[in-house]
């Protein structure tokens, strides 16, 4: 009977829950937190303020696998239920009255909060961090997994006075007791639950100031004082521009960013709040390969486009993610210029036009559309209403949208009424092109490119051409030399570059195009086929990725001049996946006789990248070299069973997959079975079921 009533409940909540929360409107919550970092538990508060818009006689809030230690409902006990999923409080609530309701609770996140790195023998490096995107906060606050509950949220967290906390709004107070301090953080305006954010661990900060007085906060780790400006550059100059392009004031109090270990995506951008992957946090050399640029443009946009402004529901999802795509887009067309910004909407054209050929296509409205919907071809829905109603109309009615809408949730009916009012334009064949369609309308996109970019008008005559004659037959040197825009002549050199003449290639050579200079390194069959010595000062190209691919062309190439390439890139690290670095030991490691009396040291460090304490994208290249050239070593492989539960989905993938290939193997299958009394118990509960 226990049973029937329990599951009872959970269905009969589950099904009233999405009804009943209509009735009240939640205004205001304050919250405190004290996470244990050891035991990757969590001890909170919170008290929420809200209003009866209909009589009821529930409420309910999202908290996954929860424990409450009080419930109080204007301080007195109150009737509540915990499911699991969620906590049902049941009182007669009345129509036009306000309450508060107050929860002590504890929790141990199975996602959303992360503890990383405690446990490691690295100083400094370990922190906590959440990611609550759509609708996961609940597993370390209880509150609404619905974008369109939106409250205001003060928050507190106490921890070890030794590390730095970051979170949404403005710090207000700091006090501190014996070895632990509480930051307060104060929140002026509603948002989702979903853009909830903190964060804990060893930082320092730049601090910059916007145009309209805005204190942008910079994090950067201690160590990381030199890449402090490359990782950041152009800041100031992305947030004066986006708040002038959109229009309307930046929404929030101030605007943190702060790089984490091992994070789920680039970047998530929580209310004022930024978080991103330490990948991004580069030196003035990795800034030619890879910056952080876009990804700081596309979720400050979010602040505006997501955030100020939140979807109702999935099939509205284009106004965060094409929204900010689109910003991102300009921003850089600011920084980098007008035919960046036309190869960079070329470039996402072939892809949607390659997903389409391949019945991949896919409508802005539909919920379950991928990113390269999402982001791109919404970023090009934009790009086309704009050419369509012009820049003045454009502009008024994103205004007016935002302002209307602002703090609160929109449709895409509501952005079009809104764009139908600027203009005057009736846009329903807009709307049934460019975002009900499941293709794109190549040839109008093309002719729009080629109408305001000069190189790509050339680009689509040089390609027409390829269609119609032999390729020995068409004069590429006119169309490279009859251009200055780099982007068409790293095209000409990844498309065309057996066609191009020698004397092309030798000016190159000489010059010091970096990226000219990387796509003829990359695209080159035999770097035999240029002069040596040429060749070999790829090596000192300022670009990680050059040096990489000129290392081991080189290296594969001229033999007898292994020894001296290695001498000369000994020192190089390269991107913060060790990219340079981890090419170098394996090819230290082949190389006989290369330092034979360090072989074993070399091969340590390598093998060495494979453990927790090394980012996931520097584990998984040295898992990569070993399993191609080496094998690995038990050690190697308990850490590859670790990296099996990792949180990261897309290497938890990687190395499932690897450590399937690897079961196939009976040597390495008896190797890894003789491990499991060593691992933890989901490592060894997943390794059992693929041996089983």
């Amino acid at each position: 009977m226990r049973f029937l009533l329990t599951f009872y409940f959970l269905w009969f909540g589950v099904c009233l829950q999405a009804q009943e929360q209509d009735k009240i409107d939640c205004i205001r919550a304050n919250v405190s937190v004290i996470p244990n970092a050891l035991e990757q538990t969590l001890k909170g508060s919170v008290t929420y303020e809200f209003d009866v818009l209909q009589d009821v006689d529930s409420i309910f809030l999202d908290a996954r696998q929860m424990e409450f230690i009080t419930v109080l409902l204007d301080q007195k006990k109150v009737k509540h239920f915990n499911s699991g999923e969620f906590i049902s409080i049941r009182d007669e609530f009345r129509k036009g009255r306000s309450y508060e309701l107050e929860m002590e609770y504890t929790a141990r996140p199975r996602q959303t909060m992360y503890f990383v790195n405690w446990n490691d023998a690295l100083q400094d490096n370990d922190q906590i961090w959440t990611q609550g995107q759509g609708k996961y906060t609940s597993h370390w606050l209880p509150s609404f997994d619905d974008m369109t509950e939106k409250i205001e949220f003060d928050i507190s967290v106490t921890f070890d006075r030794n590390y730095e906390v970051i979170a949404n709004g403005k710090l207000v107070n700091v006090q501190q007791t014996d070895s632990v301090k509480t930051w307060f953080f104060d929140m002026k305006e509603p948002m989702s639950s979903y853009l909830l954010a903190l964060a804990i661990g060893h930082y320092d900060k730049q601090e910059l100031t916007s145009e309209n007085g805005t204190t942008i906060e910079n994090y950067f780790y201690p160590k990381d004082s030199v890449r402090k400006e490359p990782t950041y550059r152009h800041t100031k100059q992305i947030f004066d521009f986006l708040e002038k392009e959109i229009g309307v004031e930046y929404p929030w109090q101030n605007y943190k960013q702060l790089p984490v270990h091992d994070f789920l995506y680039a970047g998530m951008e929580n209310t004022g709040c930024t978080i991103f992957s330490d990948g991004y946090v580069v030196d003035s050399i990795a800034f030619v390969d890879k910056s952080y640029v876009n990804v700081n443009a596309h979720e400050l946009a979010h602040q505006w486009f997501g955030n100020l402004v939140t979807e109702k529901s999935g099939e509205h999802h284009w106004l965060h993610e094409g929204f900010a795509t689109y910003y991102a887009y300009l921003a850089e067309k600011e920084i980098y210029g007008e035919e960046h910004f036309y190869w960079k909407l070329y470039g996402t054209l072939r892809a949607l036009q390659n997903a389409i050929d391949n019945g991949l296509g896919q409508s802005l409205l539909n919920p379950r559309s991928g990113s390269l919907t999402f982001y791109e071809k919404g970023a090009w829905a934009l790009f086309m209403l704009r050419e369509q109603i012009g820049d003045a109309a454009f502009r008024t009615g994103i205004r007016n949208y935002l302002e209307k809408y602002a703090f609160a949730q929109v449709t895409v009916s509501d952005f079009i009424r809104e764009m139908e009012a600027s203009s005057g334009t009736d846009l329903s064949g807009f709307v049934n092109l460019w975002l009900e369609n499941t293709g794109m309308p190549l040839k109008m996109a093309e002719e729009k490119l080629a109408d305001k970019s000069a190189s790509l008008k050339s680009l689509f005559s040089l390609l027409e051409q390829t269609r119609e004659m032999d390729k020995g037959k068409i004069d590429f040197a006119r169309y490279w030399n009859a251009t200055n825009t780099q982007e068409l002549k790293e095209y000409l050199l990844q498309n065309f570059l057996q066609w191009l003449p020698r004397k092309i290639i030798a000016g190159i050579l000489d010059s010091d195009d970096l990226k000219l200079r990387q796509a003829l390194l990359l695209n080159i069959e035999d770097i035999r086929d240029l002069p040596r010595e040429k060749s070999e000062s790829f090596l000192d190209d300022e670009s990680y990725i050059t040096q990489e691919n000129a290392l081991f062309k080189l290296w594969t190439a001229f033999p007898e001049k292994r020894n001296q390439y290695l001498e000369r890139t000994k020192g190089v690290t390269g991107l913060p996946n060790k990219n340079v670095r981890l090419l170098w030991l394996t090819l230290a490691i082949l190389t006989e006789p290369y330092e034979a009396v360090n072989t074993k040291l070399y091969f340590d460090e390598l093998s060495g990248y494979t453990d927790p304490m090394y980012s996931y994208e520097v584990r998984q290249a040295a898992f990569q070299y070993l399993r191609d050239v080496f094998g690995f070593t038990d050690n190697n492989l308990m850490n590859l069973a670790q990296a099996t539960t990792h949180h990261s989905w897309q290497f938890r993938k990687f190395s499932r997959n690897l450590m399937v290939e690897l079961l196939e193997d009976d040597v390495y299958k008896e190797r890894l079975v003789a491990l499991l009394g060593k691992l933890k118990p989901n490592e060894r509960r997943y390794i059992e079921s693929k041996v089983n």
